[in-house]
């Protein structure tokens, strides 16, 4: 058993607890507090006093009250029954306790994190007397119509399988198995605990080469991730942060979700947990939330626990990682974790840095989207986490502390613009001040699909780009003065944004854009530009080609034209190619 500290709290100063007795006790100890036995996490150890944070809420708590530790890491529970679940940030169950308490979480409450009684259908890969090693596939469970959950021998163990149950229905309680290690017996269960601050081993890290399909056009196509990358996602209040994760949760390619409200508005927590059972994955027809983990700490929480629960978060993306799935981790936001260190770093007296934010705020965030990665798992079996973290600067200023450090760790920034969201042009994702760096990693995944994807983005671009330069000249003298090719400039961008750049999310079809239709929609706009002005430098009117019904329909079948059915789209292409060419003017009109 673990050895078991007690000692007696000293100094309470808002949620930070200083405590003298713990002889022993060593940094990120869990200690239970009062009279309640308050889950808390020594920070800090002063001499004899250890300085704890309570992921509670401490009202009442007093100097004198008992502290008790079990010098154990602050862990959580990995094991069958992670996916369709929603924690909060120390990974207690909010579906258990609101049957237990009802709408308010009493003070003290611990339940397992994980179901104890309920029996899981396990079937075993190995057979005793086999040699064993980290991250081997002892056997597999069901967790989920969409997950096969496998079972991991631990890091850190080796030797022979000395037993191992047969096929048949178990609990995360009962032994399993057993390795005969050189430091004596192993017994394994189906559950264990993981440190959330220690990152989970793998064998080696590799360069990620295949793009997470979210189905969003101005992502997949102008500012791509890849699966193993890392994004923020920057803007003010009302720019669509929020929706635009939710977008990502509902329909990117990743095997595994894992949601992280952290100091977030509960409603929009709910709709998550309201919206997720009803929709359903369009690769599988199975509903999202068969494969998706939530971790809730609205911002009526502690602020403690808010600090934790992005750690909690990639810990369970890493054990998932670890059976060879491909995991999302959403992060929302960033910018309320980073508000949780800067009050307990002014509450334990920490020297502050810009706008009051602790110095190691950049080492804080260094550390968490350094977790994400595609890796060489112990298993042997490649498995990856992408991390999409929001970021809410205040004012919509990109120049506040949070913003600019998680831009040096991140090679993907889709920074939200508050004038597009004012305009309804959602996602409100800038292709100005966006950029990504994963382009030529991910280049060969596209041109199996088409050789001239990056040729036909790029020139796209260039439009959109030409386009944000006429705009401030024509601030200045209007677009009756520019030359008729430059007009026709801003019509093409205009007729990008709409028919390619803009998305409905409630329109059946335009809500998930596959990467063919993407490619499609792209190169028929850039047919559109490159013959529409070829007849305006010999003299047709800019006006006579937007009066053409073909060309003002192409706005319409991002929602008409099924994913299924992109191919015709080239048939509709062909025929306003067609119809333009019947618009040359003669060469004696000229």
């Amino acid at each position: 058993m673990d050895e078991i500290l007690t000692g007696k709290v000293i100094v309470v100063n808002g949620p930070i607890v200083q405590a003298v007795g713990l002889t022993g006790i060593k940094m990120f100890d869990i200690a239970e507090v009062g009279p309640h036995r308050l889950i808390g996490e020594v920070i800090r150890l002063n001499g004899a006093i250890a300085i704890i944070q309570v992921y509670e809420d401490n009202t009442g708590l007093k100097p004198g009250d008992e502290v008790m530790s079990y010098t154990r890491p602050l862990s959580v529970l990995l094991g069958p029954g992670l996916i369709a679940n929603i924690y909060d940030g120390i990974q207690r169950p909010l579906v258990g306790i609101s049957e237990v308490c009802g709408s308010y979480i009493r003070k003290g409450i611990k339940l397992s994190p994980l179901d104890e009684n309920r029996k899981w259908e396990f079937q075993p890969l190995v057979q005793p007397g086999t040699d064993v090693r980290e991250g081997t596939i002892l056997g597999e469970i069901r967790e989920s119509p969409l997950v096969m959950h496998r079972l991991l021998v631990p890091p850190g163990i080796y030797g022979r399988l000395t037993g191992i149950v047969h096929g048949g229905d178990y609990t995360i309680k009962d032994d399993i198995y057993t390795v005969e290690t050189g430091a004596g017996k192993y017994t394994g269960k189906l559950a264990a605990y993981w440190p959330v601050r220690k990152p989970r081993p793998s064998r080696n890290r590799k360069k990620p080469l295949v793009p997470l399909i979210t189905g969003q056009r101005i992502i997949d196509t102008f500012f791509p991730i890849a699966r193993g990358g890392t994004a923020a996602i920057p803007g003010g209040f009302g720019t669509g942060k929020t929706m635009t994760q939710h977008a990502l949760a509902k329909w990117c390619n990743a095997d595994i979700i894992v949601y992280i409200g952290c100091g977030e508005r509960g409603n929009e927590m709910t709709d998550v947990l309201t919206d997720f059972p009803k929709l359903i994955d369009e690769r599988n027809g199975r509903p999202l939330i068969e494969r998706t983990v939530m971790i809730a700490n609205t911002s009526n929480m502690p602020v403690p626990a808010r600090e934790v629960s992005i750690y909690t978060g990639v810990t369970i993306a890493e054990y998932y990682r670890d059976m060879g799935y491909s995991v999302a981790v959403m992060a929302d936001s960033t910018s309320r974790w980073a508000e949780a260190l800067r009050e307990l770093s002014s509450r334990l007296g920490d020297m502050p840095a810009e706008e009051g934010f602790p110095p190691y705020l950049a080492t804080r965030l260094a550390e968490f989207y350094e977790r994400a990665g595609l890796v060489e798992t112990l298993s042997g079996r490649d498995g990856d986490i992408t991390i999409v973290g929001a970021v809410s600067p205040p004012g919509g200023d990109f120049s506040e502390p949070v913003t600019q450090h998680t831009s040096r760790f991140v090679r993907c920034f889709w920074a939200l613009d508050k004038m597009l969201a004012d305009a309804r042009h959602y996602p409100s994702i800038s292709w100005i001040d966006s950029y990504t760096e994963y382009l030529t990693e991910i280049e060969d995944w596209w041109k199996n699909l088409d050789q001239e994807w990056l040729t036909v983005r790029n020139d796209v671009m260039n439009i959109l780009l030409e386009d944000h330069r006429l705009e401030q000249v024509v601030k200045l003298v209007g677009s009756d003065a520019l030359p008729p090719a430059e007009q026709y400039t801003l019509f093409c961008a205009e007729m990008i944004k709409n028919a390619f750049l803009q998305q409905n999310s409630f329109d059946p079809e335009d809500k998930f854009c596959s990467p063919e239709k993407q490619l499609k929609l792209l190169k028929g706009l850039l047919i559109l530009y490159k013959k529409g002005l070829e007849l305006v430098q010999a003299g047709l009117a800019v006006k006579d080609i937007a009066a053409l019904e073909v060309v003002a329909g192409i706005v319409r079948l991002k929602s008409e034209i099924p994913n299924q059915e992109f191919n015709r789209i080239d048939e509709y292409i062909n025929k306003m190619e067609q119809e333009l060419i019947a618009l040359k003017p003669s060469s004696g009109g000229r």
